[in-house]
């Protein structure tokens, strides 16, 4: 119904940067919000970073100063730029979106497949 795949992971060196992409395509009548979540090994996904439909967002606090999340309306398409990174950045990195897809429906999550980020120090 809905099929969210991210791109832009990779290993990259403690300090450096990368911008990972989600693009949201099929039964899509409206999106009420598009998030970034990661897991590390051994621990709990947590949210990264979240926008809602209007623009705000909202950040873990390890992440704040150093992400941004933003998002291409016309695309459907998710951005998560990471400046700075750290070892304990390391994660699974996914891709998250609120969907409506029918206008009498309710509002369903759907997940992309993740992308692997991994920090040297």
């Amino acid at each position: 119904q809905v099929q969210l795949v991210e791109s832009g992971g990779g290993l990259v060196q403690a300090g450096g940067s990368l911008r990972l992409s989600c693009a949201a395509s099929g039964s899509i009548f409206s999106i009420t919000s598009m998030g970034w979540y990661r897991q590390a090994p051994g621990k709990q996904r947590e949210l990264v970073a979240i926008i809602i439909t209007g623009g705000n967002t909202n950040y873990a606090d390890s992440v704040k100063g150093r992400f941004t999340i933003s998002r291409d309306n016309a695309k459907n398409t998710l951005y998560l730029q990471m400046n700075s990174l750290k070892f304990e950045d390391t994660a699974v990195y996914y891709c998250n979106a609120v969907v409506k897809i029918a206008p009498l429906m309710s509002s369903r999550d759907f997940w992309g497949q993740g992308t692997q980020v991994t920090v040297s120090s």
